[in-house]
């Protein structure tokens, strides 16, 4: 008899958790875990904008691992392959790779991300990622006055790495709100966002829009006010990411997917009308931001669930995690005037809602930008 497939499409952070987990737990005599992922190594992004900056060798070796690891006792296959389409039934059904290739499923995990704009907007092919480093950095080391479009954790975060590099270029963070991040953050917050944003010089335009939807080179900028940035030579976009999720339409209609392209899952994060296929990561519809470690959680709640739907006993709901967010702003080096205030904050929801403050983002993230945890997690 042969092996029925469990296949999971996508290697960030969901398909990667879900992938160790049942790699723990699936019964290898009867079913064959296989995870499929463009790139033969995932790419930990919340690094990538300190490399796009700084093209430190040491992080790029860090920052991109492969899959070899993640499978306990070799208990599972990669793929490297890009999925464009899929087939679904109730009983099983086939994922279609760029290649032409065919790959039968029993089960289908879909954790295929967010697709961005800018230095995260990776390419799905080695020799792209490569040069799309490359790119983003040449353009950032010509520019002397860079405005960054978006101020969320990218914009902020890129432009305290700008600033850690070239303390005398003009950056300038545009974004269409009040105070930067989004209203899902209280306004004490994303007040400290700015406060630290503008104690390293950085310059905030706030309730305003800039048009150009690419990363390039200009001379002079207007926002879509007519506010003029006539010094400005580099536009590079830092907006929020887009769920990953034209094949899921194409597969299995719009009405799969909310109005923002998420797919709609019930608590146990199968899809609505498919027992057999789950979803997890950024492109699931939950009242949550999305996060590297809230889609880690997804999939390990869709390995135990998808080893219960195969044992036939009752699932698990996702019952949400905490709202948190930790945003550096550059190394926090010792020599900052206000190493307190100048070096990012960090925001819990719980209780009342608690602000740890600069120290913590320094201790969490601003030197090592979490790179020991994504080893460890995939196996290095």
């Amino acid at each position: 008899m042969s092996k029925q497939n469990i296949v999971i499409v996508g290697g960030g952070s969901a398909g990667v958790s879900a992938a160790k987990a049942l790699s723990k737990t699936l019964d290898h005599s009867k079913y064959q875990l296989i995870l499929i992922n463009p790139l033969p190594y995932r790419i930990w992004l919340i690094a990538t904008l300190r490399l796009a900056v700084t093209q430190d060798e040491a992080l790029k070796k860090d920052v991109f691992l492969p899959y070899d690891k993640i499978f306990l006792n070799g208990n599972g296959k990669f793929v490297e392959g890009k999925v464009v389409s899929f087939e679904a039934s109730k009983e099983g059904g086939s994922v279609t790779l760029e290649s032409g290739e065919k790959i039968d499923y029993h089960i289908l995990v879909l954790s295929q991300g967010a697709t961005w704009q800018g230095p995260p907007a990776f390419p799905t092919t080695d020799s792209g990622v490569k040069e799309h480093l490359s790119s983003i950095h040449s353009k950032l080391v010509n520019a002397k006055d860079i405005v960054l479009v978006g101020g969320g954790a990218v914009g902020i975060e890129l432009a305290g790495e700008i600033k850690d590099e070239w303390p005398d270029k003009k950056v300038t963070i545009v974004h269409g709100d009040k105070f930067l991040l989004n209203p899902s953050y209280p306004d004490k917050v994303r007040k400290s966002a700015a406060a630290s944003a503008t104690a390293r010089g950085i310059n905030l335009l706030l309730d305003e829009y800039i048009n150009e939807p690419d990363t390039k080179e200009v001379q002079g900028i207007s926002t879509a006010s007519g506010k003029q940035l006539k010094s400005a030579d580099l536009v590079v976009q830092t907006r929020g990411p887009r769920p990953n999720t034209a094949l899921v339409s194409e597969a299995l209609g719009s009405a799969s997917l909310t109005s923002l392209g998420l797919i709609k899952v019930r608590s146990t994060l199968q899809l609505s009308e498919y027992d057999n296929i789950f979803a997890a990561g950024d492109v699931i519809d939950w009242k949550e931001q999305k996060q590297s470690i809230k889609a880690a959680a997804h999939g390990a709640i869709v390995g135990a669930n998808i080893q219960a739907f195969l044992n036939k006993v009752p699932l698990k709901p996702y019952k949400g995690s905490t709202e948190m967010i930790v945003i550096t702003n550059g190394k926090a080096s010792p020599s900052l005037p206000d190493l307190e205030k100048d070096s990012g904050l960090a925001y819990f929801d719980v209780l009342w809602g608690i602000s740890l403050g600069a120290w913590f983002a320094r201790l969490a993230k601003s030197k090592s930008l979490l790179v020991p945890l994504f080893k460890a997690d995939q196996g290095y």
